[in-house]
C-alpha cells in the first residue's frame, strides 16, 4: 500500500483480504480503497469432506445427523474461509456445528484423519488425495458449480440453494498507480493465463482459472466484502 505507484510493487490477493475488512476492527488499512485490482487469476473450490466413520454421504444426511447429534467441524483458523464458509452452512442449514479452530490446515486434517474432529470445509488441493485414497468421504463442494477434479459430487447449492463458498486469488497494485499501468498488467495477466501449460497448471492444484477486467476483480471484491462481513457479523467470527 506504501509502496511506490509505479507497477513494479504487487499484492497477490485472496478472499482472506475481503475477510479481514470485517473480521478485524481497526485496520491501518482500507483494502477497497487503498488497493486498486488488476486482474483475478483462479477460483479455489472447497469441498465438504467428513470422516468415514461419520454415518453420512450426503449433505441432507449431514444436515439431520448434525441435528441429533454433536459434530465437531475443524478449520485451518478463526477468519479462514473455511471458518467463515462453516459459518455460513450453519446459518444456511440450521444446524448447531461447534467450532474447532487450528493453526493451519496442516494440523486440522491431521486430526479430521483421526476422527478427532468429524467434519470441514476445506479447499480441495489439500485434501483430494485423501479423498480419493477413501480416507475423508467429500459431500459436496462449496462453488456454484461442480468441480471437474470431483465430477460425481454435487454441491452443496444442490441442497441449499444460493449456497457458495470458494477461495479466490488476484493481482492488486497501490491505489495510484496510473490507470495506463493497471490495464497493461492486466493485459499480460490475462495473456498468461490464456496458456495452455499455466492453466493446465492451476488445474492440477485444483484451482480453475477466471480471468477478467481491471473491473471484473473489483467487483469480485466488492461483493465478497460484503457477503463476507455479513457473515462475520451474524457468527461473531473473531482473529485468533
Amino acid at each position: 500500500m506504501r509502496s511506490p505507484a509505479d507497477g513494479y510493487t504487487l499484492l497477490l490477493a485472496n478472499v482472506v483480504n475481503a475477510i479481514n475488512a470485517t473480521l478485524f476492527e481497526k485496520l491501518s488499512y482500507d483494502f477497497l480503497r487503498d488497493i486498486a485490482p488488476i486482474a483475478s487469476i483462479a477460483r479455489v473450490p472447497n469441498v465438504m469432506e467428513v470422516h468415514p466413520s461419520l454415518p453420512v454421504t450426503t449433505v441432507p444426511e449431514f444436515i439431520a445427523y448434525a441435528k441429533a447429534n454433536q459434530v465437531n467441524m475443524g478449520s485451518a483458523g478463526n477468519g479462514t474461509i473455511g471458518h467463515v464458509s462453516c459459518e455460513l452452512f450453519k446459518m444456511m442449514s440450521g444446524v448447531n456445528i461447534v467450532h474447532v479452530p487450528y493453526r493451519g490446515s496442516a494440523p486440522m486434517l491431521t486430526d479430521l484423519l483421526g476422527g478427532q474432529v468429524q467434519v470441514t470445509i476445506d479447499n480441495v488441493a489439500g485434501s483430494i488425495e485423501h479423498i480419493r485414497s477413501g480416507k475423508l468421504r467429500a459431500l459436496a463442494v462449496t462453488t456454484a458449480t461442480r468441480w471437474e477434479g470431483l465430477p460425481d459430487t454435487p454441491t452443496v447449492g444442490d441442497f441449499l440453494p444460493g449456497f457458495e463458498a470458494s477461495g479466490w486469488y488476484g493481482i492488486g497494485t497501490p491505489s495510484k498507480t496510473p490507470a495506463y499501468i493497471v490495464e497493461r498488467l492486466n493485459i499480460e495477466t490475462n495473456s498468461a493465463l490464456a496458456d495452455p501449460k499455466i492453466q493446465a497448471r492451476l488445474s492440477d492444484l485444483g484451482f480453475t482459472v477466471l480471468a477478467g477486467s481491471p473491473a471484473d476483480f473489483r467487483k469480485l471484491i466488492a461483493q465478497e466484502t460484503e457477503k463476507w462481513g455479513k457473515v462475520v457479523k451474524a457468527s461473531g467470527a473473531k482473529p485468533d
